[in-house]
């Protein structure tokens, strides 16, 4: 990953030379014929809104056309780190949040700065705004967001806990009094569940001390979190201790799981449950903080960007804003995902399930904001440690192991 990167940085760097001369008009490849590729992540954005994008920049650019090629996650990092460094780059580009920093910081993508204002300015989520931005540029605005939910059958829960903590005894009382259910579903290498039970106890995965980052899991704060976890994860879950958190509303619709954290697009899914007797549509809620209100939690979602070795930067430039865009972003809320901009929270609709949504939005966090981070999800450390979590592990020893091991390749 880092010679990758490495490489990468080195052909990025000669690729803004290039954009920065191709900034005007034909000189720069724009103008008639041209075609503007976009690189769309998994199957999150909706027909609709592809649609709106390819008709509304044909419309304002006659004679060019824009070409959606839908990506996978699986394998992202490596394929964007081969192809924004070839002669054959798409043009714009989505990838995770998380993603951002292993690109923004070695020239892969292009500086925007100069239209933040015409993208939203002040309005786009703050937190992807800093995620998509590198010593003092900005590269790569938010795409949507996904604020992590808790969805509960509404049979067995019909309130939100009060605290974390009241949402922990909850979830024990819930799987005592339920043989074969789940008080609260909690796979081991669900790694985006746990984080907020390490920050509302005052931890953090990692912090910068200097040009160096310090690993943090071995702290007494986030040890509060990881025993409230490892508490969840052993006594109220029936998840299998090594399985992963892909399709959590799965048990639900089979009755096996009474709650489970999920990004908010899963209402749909966990609300049209196929099986014999699935349960009813979820009651939905923000989870609590330590001491109430709403717990700080992973915000999903994406960031998206222009290669710095578009053919076309300018034509790009104008599919970035209509993608940013307040009807195309409308069209993000309506299908049950956060827009970019904070004023069409609203378009989220104003049910109690929505509610929960934007105000889990309203107080999610990020990863650390490293060029490398993306290179700890690459090599699955915190898959591997919480699954040791889950089997009951020494979490002091377990937790000073893994810091080791974040801040080799944090520093690396």
């Amino acid at each position: 990953m880092n010679k990758k990167l490495a490489s990468l940085a080195l052909l990025g760097a000669s690729a803004v030379a290039l954009a920065g001369c191709a900034g005007g008009g034909s000189a720069g490849g724009d103008g008639d014929g041209a075609e503007i590729r976009v690189w769309l992540v998994g199957t999150d954005t909706p027909q609709e809104a592809r649609d709106y994008l390819v008709e509304t920049f044909e419309e304002d650019n006659p004679g060019s056309t824009l070409v959606i090629e839908e990506q996978t996650w699986d394998g992202l990092v490596d394929k964007l780190t081969t192809s924004l460094s070839s002669s054959d780059s798409p043009d714009i580009v989505e990838f995770g949040n998380t993603q951002a920093p292993a690109f923004t910081s070695v020239g892969a993508l292009l500086d925007i700065s100069d239209i933040y204002e015409d993208l939203g300015g002040d309005d786009l989520l703050p937190g992807f705004v800093e995620a998509g931005s590198y010593d003092g540029a900005f590269y790569a605005p938010p795409l949507y967001s996904g604020a992590r939910v808790v969805f509960a059958d509404p049979a067995f829960v019909s309130a939100a806990p009060a605290t974390l903590g009241d949402y922990v005894t909850q979830g024990k009382d819930l799987a005592a009094a339920n043989p074969g259910k789940s008080g609260v579903y909690f796979a081991g290498q669900d790694w985006y569940n746990a984080l907020p039970f390490i920050w509302e106890n005052g931890g953090e995965i990692a912090v910068q001390d200097g040009e160096e980052w310090d690993a943090q899991f071995s702290s007494s704060e986030s040890l509060a979190g990881l025993a409230q976890v490892q508490d969840l994860m052993t006594t109220a879950s029936l998840a299998p201790k090594d399985g992963d958190n892909a399709e959590p509303w799965t048990p639900y619709c089979e009755g096996a799981a009474i709650q489970f954290s999920a990004p908010n697009w899963a209402l749909g899914l966990a609300s049209a449950c196929e099986t014999a007797t699935p349960p009813a549509a979820p009651f939905v809620y923000a989870l609590p903080g330590l001491d109430g209100g709403v717990a700080q939690a992973f915000a999903g979602g994406s960031n998206i960007g222009i290669s710095a070795k578009s053919a076309h930067p300018d034509l790009a430039k104008s599919a970035l804003e209509i993608i940013l865009s307040d009807e195309f972003q409308t069209i993000y809320g309506e299908n049950g995902l956060i827009p970019a901009k904070q004023s069409l929270a609203s378009t989220l609709g104003d049910t109690p399930e929505a509610e929960a949504f934007t105000a889990a939005a309203a107080n999610a966090k990020l990863t650390p904001a490293s060029p490398n981070w993306a290179e700890v999800e690459a090599s699955r450390v915190l898959e591997d440690f919480f699954v040791q979590v889950a089997q009951g592990g020494d979490l002091p020893t377990l937790a000073a192991e893994v810091d080791e091991k974040i801040e080799a390749i944090l520093n690396g």
